[in-house]
This record gives C-alpha cells, structure tokens and sequence, in this order.
C-alpha cells in the first residue's frame, strides 16, 4: 500500500483523476470538493448525507486514518482572545506533533486570516520571535489550506461570516516554500471552492529574489508585500540576514521587475523600532531609495519579544516619519496593531507555549546527585 495521501493536498484535477480511476463519475468530484473546500467540512456522516450513494461509499472506503486518504485537520491546542474581543490566535498541532500558528483578525465589516507556511523560519529575522526559533520543515498545501479551513469553521459557528481576507504573514518564509504556497493559494482562489478574490490575498516575504521574479514571470495574481526595514545595505542587513544574499540592487530590481510584468503595486512593510530605523534622516533615505518604484508602504510599530533588545517607536516621531514619506508622494498607512495581549507576533505564542513546556519539564526532572 502507497503511503496515504492528504484529501487537501490534491488539486481539483487530482482529485477528480482519483474518484474516476474508482469507478465513480468525474460530476461527483465537484461535491467532494465543494464539500471540503467551501463548507470546510471534515466529511463526517451528517455532512456527507446529502451526497450521492456511491461517492458516500468511497469517502467510506478510502478516507480516514490509516486509509488511502487522511483529511488535514490540526489539532487546536490554544484558542487565546485579545480583551477587545477583536483577535484570536490559535495554535494548531500537525499530525506529526510540530505546532504552527493562525491568527484571526477582525475590523469592521470584514475578518482577515494570517497562516503559516513553515514551521519556523530560515531566515533569521532578529526581531522575529518565528525568525529566533530556526526552521524545522515547510508546510504542506494542505496543512495551509487546513489553517484556513479551521478559521472558516471558527467564523461560522462563532460569528455566522465567512472569511474575507488572508494573509501569508504567520510563522515562515512564504516565498521560501513557493511551490506548496502557490499550490494552495490556488485551492483558495478556486471558484468552485473556497472562492477567494485573489485581490484579497497577500504573500508576504523578506526579500527572495529568484522568487519574487518567479513571482514576476508566472503573473502570480496575488498580492506582494515586502518586508523592507532598511533604506540601504547595511541598515537592512543588520535586521534581516537574509539581505546579505540579495543585496538591495537587486532586491529593487526584483520589484520593478514585478512591477511591469505583474503590473500591481508592491506592499513595503516597515517596521518602525526606536533608534534603529525611524528617524527623519532615514525617512528621507527610503523617499529616495524606492523612487520610481510602485508601492504602498505600511508602517508597522514593533511587536517586542524577548529575543531583541529593540523597542516600539514613540508615536510621534512615527507620525513624523510618516509625514515625510506622504510629503515625497507615497501612500503611507499605520498598520492597526491587534492581538498584542495575546502574543500575536508571528512565533511569540509558540515560542511561549515552548518555554513553558520546556520549564514544567525540567521541574519534573529528579535532582542530579553532587559528585563524590
């Protein structure tokens, strides 16, 4: 017997070539996966009821733990809420005991899911708690599009909405794990499924150059936001390690790259830390850095974690730094801070579950007897 396969990995099409090669029409393959992508169902006997008798018979047959197909469903291990009642993170254990996080956000009128694509992070980001841990694995498709199903359920047993918007922004590299990535985005986006606009789909990234012209080449129809933090070289290196392997040259020629075959504008995530990259001088460096570059920048006041010594900016000099970027023409917004009561910074709630397991354990730990 092959390995098993997870149900959520699979495209349509595969999905479509399994059910036939058993004998059950190709139709059907639109049920199944409406069923599992649209009404993020765990193909339980009620949800299943209403299916026709020999496409009931199969799922029966061939789904299920230790079958020929296993359904992504993560175990959820903490459900934290923020006191305004306007965030909820979740931590979610995969089959093979690695815990990942997702983070719900709500604002008016609408909810945004931030996923995970790795668990941990190769990148090495110094203020990341994620970037601090090192990277274990990528993520599957399926363990991401099985993120997005799990916030699909909260929403509509806790709230009666669906999802409206998703962002690549939890624990990992997305453009580090590109294939898996672009394979469930494309699950997300599918009409006949999940039916995501792709303009409400954001990837975000440090700076992978060969994927951002990948990116660039195959009109991936997503949203690109870049996590920038520097206005040159050393600046950004100093943060973001990464920046040593693509230099900022190429990094921008990258994004103009993106810029006229995609033909969107690029997200330029900055994150503001006191004493490190906010002042008026480096304001005007980044003016000057990404002219003639189509972006949006999001200033993004710093997440703490115990990892980096660096603090949030004070909020005026935020808004000065702001002033002078609008003033040089760009569109420049103050992402809304949510979820800092429950550790919403991509990797803090992990890394914090950690300790805490790693300091219950070792007072378990039978005192060493002193050498004679």
């Amino acid at each position: 017997m092959n390995d098993p396969q997870s149900l959520h990995d699979l495209s349509y099409e595969e999905l479509e070539q399994f059910i036939t090669a058993d004998g059950i029409k190709a139709v059907h393959a639109h049920s199944l996966w409406r069923l599992l992508h649209w009404d993020a169902s765990l193909l339980e006997m009620e949800s299943c009821q209403n299916l026709l008798g020999p496409l009931r018979r199969w799922i029966e047959e061939y789904v299920g733990e230790d079958k020929r197909f296993f359904l992504d469903h993560p175990e959820q291990v903490a459900d934290i809420r923020s006191s305004d009642g306007m965030t909820r993170k979740f931590l979610l254990k995969l089959r093979d005991g690695q815990t990942i996080e997702t983070v719900l956000m709500g604002y008016d009128g609408r909810h945004t899911a931030c996923v995970s694509t790795q668990v941990g992070c190769a990148m090495g980001c110094v203020f990341c708690a994620t970037g601090q841990m090192g990277f274990t694995r990528h993520l599957r498709p399926g363990e991401i599009i099985a993120q997005v199903l799990h916030v699909q359920r909260v929403l509509r047993r806790d709230y009666g909405k669906r999802l409206r918007n998703l962002v690549l922004m939890g624990m990992g590299e997305p453009l580090h794990n590109y294939d898996a990535v672009m394979r469930a985005m494309s699950v997300m986006a599918d009409v006949r499924g999940p039916s995501l606009s792709t303009q409400r789909i954001t990837i975000s990234t440090v700076g992978v150059v060969p994927a951002i012209l990948r990116m660039a080449e195959e009109k991936a129809p997503y949203n690109l936001a870049l996590s920038l933090h520097g206005a040159n070289q050393a600046q950004r290196s100093a943060l973001i390690p990464v920046g040593k392997k693509w230099r900022m040259e190429e990094l921008l020629d990258a994004c103009r790259t993106y810029n006229q075959k995609v033909g969107k504008g690029i997200f330029i995530e900055w994150t503001l830390i006191a004493g490190a990259n906010d002042s008026p001088e480096v304001a005007r460096e980044l003016a000057e850095l990404l002219r003639g570059i189509d972006v949006h920048i999001n200033l993004i006041p710093l997440n703490p974690t115990e990892g980096f010594a660096g603090t949030a900016t004070a909020t005026q000099a935020g808004l000065q730094f702001q002033k002078i970027l609008r003033a040089a023409g760009y569109p420049v917004t103050f992402r809304q801070r949510r979820g800092i009561d429950v550790a919403a910074g991509c990797g803090q709630l992990k890394s914090e579950r950690t300790k805490l397991t790693q300091s219950s354990a070792e007072k378990l730990q039978p005192a060493q007897s002193a050498p004679n």
